[in-house]
């Protein structure tokens, strides 16, 4: 609550100088993948954790960029994997969605919240079986994240690989893997269609039958 009225006040930035004056270039090197530069900050005690004015940490900052070893660095340095921005995004969902699977996996070691939310209301799952990203849902699978968590939308990770993706090789794989993980295939959405009405509906026909063999209606 604080910080929402900060940031409608126009007040977070004069914090987050006020907090060190070394955060915004920590954020701004992470940002454009510069690992040299945001090591030499965090050598010269730059707080790790430290935001910028739309409330991003370094290591958000880097994951947003797609800049691996910055975001791996800064988490080893004990950056909060689950501090959210404005548009509450936090590295641990952010890489989720954007199948960086090296940053979940390292998330996952320094106390990823399985059950934090995005925007949509969606676990880190949910995006990831949207997007398509095998390798990154298949290691969320291993860990006790909710496989029928339900977003903002009324959708399931199953039901958004269903409608969302293009029924190809990666959706086959990722629906196999949320059914063998007892997602449930028969949760609808709010219309009350069913994942395998869906896919029927959009002649998605190996999925279809994953779903209807798992029992799905």
């Amino acid at each position: 609550m604080l910080r929402r009225t900060l940031l409608a006040t126009g007040l977070l930035p004069a914090l987050v100088q006020a907090q060190g004056g070394s955060a915004l270039p920590l954020v701004a090197a992470a940002a454009r993948g510069d690992t040299r530069e945001v090591r030499r900050l965090l050598d010269a005690g730059a707080p790790v954790n430290a935001r910028d004015a739309s409330g991003r940490n370094a290591a958000l900052a880097a994951t947003q960029g797609g800049h691996v070893a910055s975001a791996l660095l800064l988490i080893s340095r004990g950056a909060d994997v689950n501090a959210q921005d404005q548009r509450r995004d936090s590295v641990f969902l952010l890489a989720g969605a954007d199948g960086l699977t090296e940053i979940v996996r390292a998330a996952l070691a320094a106390g990823a919240d399985l059950a934090s939310t995005n925007r949509y209301g969606g676990t880190a799952l949910i995006p990831a079986c949207h997007r398509g990203h095998v390798d990154t849902v298949r290691l969320l699978l291993g860990t006790a994240i909710d496989v029928d968590h339900v977003n903002d939308l009324g959708w399931t990770a199953l039901l958004e690989a269903v409608i969302l993706g293009d029924g190809g090789p990666r959706y086959v794989e990722i629906v196999r893997l949320l059914l063998a993980h007892r997602a449930n295939p028969n949760l609808a959405d709010r219309h009350a269609a069913t994942p395998l009405q869906h896919a029927r509906q959009r002649g998605l026909g190996d999925i279809a039958r994953l779903l209807q063999a798992a029992g799905g209606r």
